[in-house]
């Protein structure tokens, strides 16, 4: 998470050849799933990433938004799971350091297989625009909302990608 504690400032790819040695570092199972609160009507993400759970309320789109999240209990995870039938995902993350970066490789499994992503937070608005990504990073997709976790969860693959399925 960015020192911003409300804000999250992240440009996000989609990647067709990860670099070879990505399976080398650093990952974790990630289940996660999301609801419409029905009284705020806003969006709460829940999420299991090893054996550790989190919620985060994110709003806004593209490269800033507001993130609030708050670790939860096993007990907590298990009740709000309840309410994400139907808008979950699931995927195996990568952590690969990247000079002062850090990008996170995202590995989609079950529906969104062979969807691949990676992300990188940033400190400032400056900071991503200074960013040159790898070349296996290839198409940026931070202003799509089809490539939000939400949509693919709700939505599946975009039509963009839903070919890579048939392969």
């Amino acid at each position: 998470m960015s020192t911003h504690p409300e804000y999250e400032i992240e440009r996000a790819f989609i990647v067709y050849k990860p670099p070879q040695d990505y399976q080398h570092h650093r990952w974790n199972e990630i289940e996660q799933g999301y609801y419409v609160d029905p009284i705020s009507g806003i969006f709460t993400r829940v999420r299991r990433k090893g054996p550790l759970y989190f919620e985060t309320i994110k709003k806004g789109s593209g490269l800033v938004r507001q993130e609030k999240e708050r670790e939860i209990t096993q007990e907590e995870f298990e009740a709000a799971w309840t309410m994400t039938e139907g808008w979950r995902l699931e995927k195996v993350r990568y952590e690969l350091p990247y000079g002062a970066y850090l990008i996170e490789l995202d590995i989609y499994k079950g529906p969104l297989h062979p969807l691949i992503t990676a992300e990188v937070e940033f400190e400032s608005v400056e900071a991503s625009h200074n960013f040159t990504p790898p070349s296996w990073m290839d198409k940026e997709v931070t202003e799509d909302p089809h490539y939000t976790n939400a949509h693919l969860a709700r939505y599946g693959l975009p039509d963009d990608q839903a070919t890579l399925s048939d392969t």
